[in-house]
């Protein structure tokens, strides 16, 4: 394993030219600590743990020193923000510290959320809170657990230094993973201000190092837009599937590479709602969960207006074409693997006439889900603990007839479908409530343990974990009181 010293730091990024970013070195902050971190995380760095211990490892990812190999850069972007276009926005508190490759031949670029003023700030302080960095923290790598591809989260250092949001808290930085932090924006800031060599140029970079396959075809633009279009159309439907909602579908939160990037008001479905609004600051329901996969279409034709100086508007329009098949096909196998059927025959019916039922019947989405997993075929069955979570009895005797018929002639024993059906259903995802508790315990009391608790708990989220059974409960009534909004 690697220690501190021994990691080799590049940054293929700033060997760009500087129309691509700002060099800029993070702003120190007082006294730093280190608040939790991920095991899982660390090895991709192949440091060891001990290593977490080191006051020398804690002022690096504080930002209050660097090391050698480091080039701190943030990164110039634009994007669409709730559908109008903003010229410039860029890395306004995250500073990207280099890439480190790992001895698997991994290159993983290691960037520093809330460490300053930038270039790219517009006035804020370019600091992160330790309310939002925990959120972020536990929800990259849940969604990690959940199979779902994200940037990962490190670690949480923190300070006692005061910052402002609504109340004054404290500040805190994470320490974030990605094999590349470029988003749809950062190709278009140059389109908007006319500039094509920059787009080819970044075009160019992320295919040779990200999409290598591409290199020797003789136009290899197109097949890269593709790519990206479907990549995307796969990560919908895993949000789709799994019930997350992201609450900022800007197309400067949307990965080249298909990852889920910028926690803010995230959610996860408690009480299945297909209009469900996470973010507080969406007053429009722009980002609502059931608009995600359009969204995320509408964010892709903006990526291939920024590239279509590299090709015609017929050829990009082409490149994009598949994502509607793609996203449908992916998430109806998605959600026939939850249910345990195949994918073809009556199981869209089934699955859809289920939905309606969960939202008819405000019907807690993970825990019916993880409930059907022992649903019992045999025609006489009742079925009591899921259909007991449906207050429209008769409504789900119906539906339940219909399933359990389908679910007898695959065949299959009960048994094995339900040790299939756990393994894509999760018994634990990311609630607010949870998230909310770890947060006062950190804040109020400076108690880490429930950040930690919950952490591990996640890294597991299809095991059943009998000690933690409490944690996949439905949310207590003071939960539907917490709203996340941009600030958070």
């Amino acid at each position: 394993m690697a220690t501190l010293e021994s990691l080799t730091f590049d940054n293929g990024f700033a060997r760009l030219p500087e129309a691509y970013y700002s060099r800029v070195c993070p702003t120190p902050v007082p006294d730093p600590y280190l608040v939790c971190y991920s095991p899982e995380a660390l090895a991709l760095l192949d440091l060891d743990a001990g290593e977490m211990t080191r006051p020398e490892l804690i002022e690096t990812l504080a930002g209050n020193q660097l090391l050698p190999g480091m080039d701190a850069i943030a990164a110039l972007y634009a994007g669409h923000q709730f559908g109008h276009y903003v010229p410039q926005l860029g890395d306004g508190r995250a500073i990207l510290l280099g890439e480190v490759k790992n001895a698997a031949g991994e290159g993983w670029e290691v960037q520093l959320k809330g460490a300053g003023r930038t270039p790219y700030s517009r006035g804020g302080d370019g600091r992160a809170v330790l309310r939002s960095s925990i959120r972020e923290f536990l929800c990259s790598e849940a969604m990690h657990a959940l199979g779902i591809p994200t940037t990962r989260a490190l670690c949480i250092v923190g300070s006692d230094r005061p910052v402002y949001r609504e109340d004054e808290e404290t500040a805190a930085l994470v320490t974030r993973l990605a094999p590349s932090f470029v988003r749809f924006g950062s190709f278009e800031v140059f389109y908007y201000r006319n500039q094509v060599e920059p787009i080819k140029q970044l075009a160019d970079y992320v295919i040779e190092r990200y999409y290598p396959d591409l290199k020797n075809l003789a136009d290899p633009y197109p097949e890269f837009l593709r790519q990206v279009a479907l990549r995307t159309a796969e990560l919908m439907a895993q949000w789709q599937a799994v019930g997350f909602s992201h609450g900022v579908m800007n197309t400067d939160n949307m990965s080249i590479l298909g990852l889920t990037l910028d926690y803010g008001p995230f959610g996860f479905l408690d009480a299945f709602d297909p209009g469900y609004v996470c973010n507080h600051s969406d007053t429009g329901g722009r980002y609502a969960f059931d608009q995600q996969p359009d969204v995320a279409a509408w964010n892709i034709t903006k990526l291939a207006q920024a590239l279509v100086p590299l090709m015609s508007v017929e050829t990009a329009s082409q490149a994009i074409g598949e994502y509607p098949q793609v996203f449908g096909k992916a998430y109806l196998e998605r959600m026939a693997a939850k249910f345990g059927l195949p994918a073809g025959g009556e199981t869209a019916g089934l699955v859809m006439d289920a939905l309606q039922l969960l939202a008819q019947n405000r019907v807690d989405y993970t825990i019916f889900l993880r409930r059907l997993c022992d649903f019992d075929s045999r025609p006489d069955a009742t079925n009591a603990p899921l259909r007991d979570l449906v207050i429209d009895r008769a409504a789900f005797d119906a539906w339940g007839a219909r399933y359990a018929a389908a679910l007898r002639q695959l065949g299959s024993s009960d048994a094995e479908r339900a040790a299939a059906m756990r393994r894509v259903n999760p018994k634990y995802i990311l609630r607010n409530h949870l998230a909310e508790v770890a947060i006062r315990r950190a804040a109020d009391e400076r108690d880490y343990s429930e950040v930690n608790r919950l952490h591990a708990l996640l890294t597991r989220p299809f095991d059943e974990q009998p000690e933690y059974e409490a944690y996949a409960a439905e949310p207590p009534d003071w939960a539907r009181k917490i709203e996340v909004s941009c600030s958070s």
